[in-house]
């Protein structure tokens, strides 16, 4: 996975995404040749040479100045996110290619994130780690999203489910903005992890198997995975609405826990409780068995 080329290629798909009354140029009409702003018009937003912003987009500046890549943010309207993943980008100072290979180690879950899930009975929780993958559920997780164990470990991925379980569909009452998120995600991830072998095969399987994952990937688009709202309808006990929140070790980023609950006192709230008292009568499966949890 060559840096320099995604930084490129990140660069002119976000210039295709702008206009010139997104930025307050003047636009004097007549057909574009290309789609979004030109070049020069990045270059002369961004205070650089046309010939400077021509080399970047085709890879070929080494190593830019934070200056000038906070500057192309500005131009390229990014937000926090996508600044901080073209930094990652342009300058990738723990890429594995300045380091010694070693053999990947299988990701375990952290024992006080292994506590906390086993604590939280009735909100469903799971421990994601790299590239999406799912490391822990407790049962609550299990009855909303099914059962991770049950599956093959390479199978137990996120965004591999979302695209490729036709259930996932159904499950998400608005998939498509789900799905969205998981390719920002792991465009993100991308950034972080620029020569992960593992991440290269599980974005090369998607483009094959999905046109959809194929033609969001292509558009570049950057959002970390913090705190929000999903919408479910859940085959048992129907519509769901649940705020999830993202919880993340400062010295383990690559580890995160994260909640689904219900407004106190609203109709998910009863939906979802009824979810799990059906749970617990069908003996639903057991969470994840911690010496299974290994990536």
């Amino acid at each position: 996975m060559s840096t320099a080329i995604n930084m490129g290629e990140f660069l002119r798909t976000r210039r295709a995404l702008l206009h010139p009354e997104d930025v307050a140029l003047p636009d004097f009409g007549g057909r574009r040749r290309v789609a979004g702003l030109r070049r020069e018009e990045i270059a002369q937003l961004a205070g650089v040479s046309v010939d400077y912003y021509t080399r970047m987009e085709q890879g070929r500046v080494p190593n830019p100045s934070g200056a000038v890549l906070d500057a192309l943010a500005r131009a390229l309207r990014l937000d926090g996110d996508a600044t901080r993943h073209l930094h990652r980008l342009a300058r990738p100072q723990s890429s594995a290619r300045n380091v010694p290979r070693r053999q990947a180690q299988p990701q375990r879950v952290r024992p006080m994130l292994q506590r906390l899930l086993d604590d939280l009975v009735d909100i469903p929780a799971m421990v994601m780690g790299r590239r999406m993958d799912v490391l822990a559920g407790n049962a609550a997780a299990v009855a909303l999203f099914g059962d991770y164990a049950a599956l093959d470990r390479a199978e137990r991925n996120i965004a591999r489910i979302t695209f490729l379980d036709e259930t996932s569909r159904e499950l998400y009452a608005d998939w498509p903005s789900c799905a969205r998120g998981n390719v920002a995600y792991l465009h993100l991830d991308a950034g972080r992890h620029p020569e992960d072998p593992q991440l290269a095969s599980l974005i090369g399987e998607l483009s094959m198997k999905s046109a959809d994952f194929r033609r969001w990937w292509a558009e570049h688009p950057v959002q970390d995975k913090t705190s929000g709202t999903k919408r479910f309808h859940h085959p048992v006990v129907g519509d769901l609405e649940l705020a999830y929140e993202t919880l993340r070790a400062t010295d383990d980023p690559d580890q995160a826990l994260i909640t689904y609950a219900a407004e106190p006192g609203s109709p998910s709230h009863d939906a979802l409780r009824m979810l799990l008292a059906w749970a617990t009568e069908a003996q639903a499966p057991s969470p994840m068995p911690a010496d299974d949890r290994a990536r």
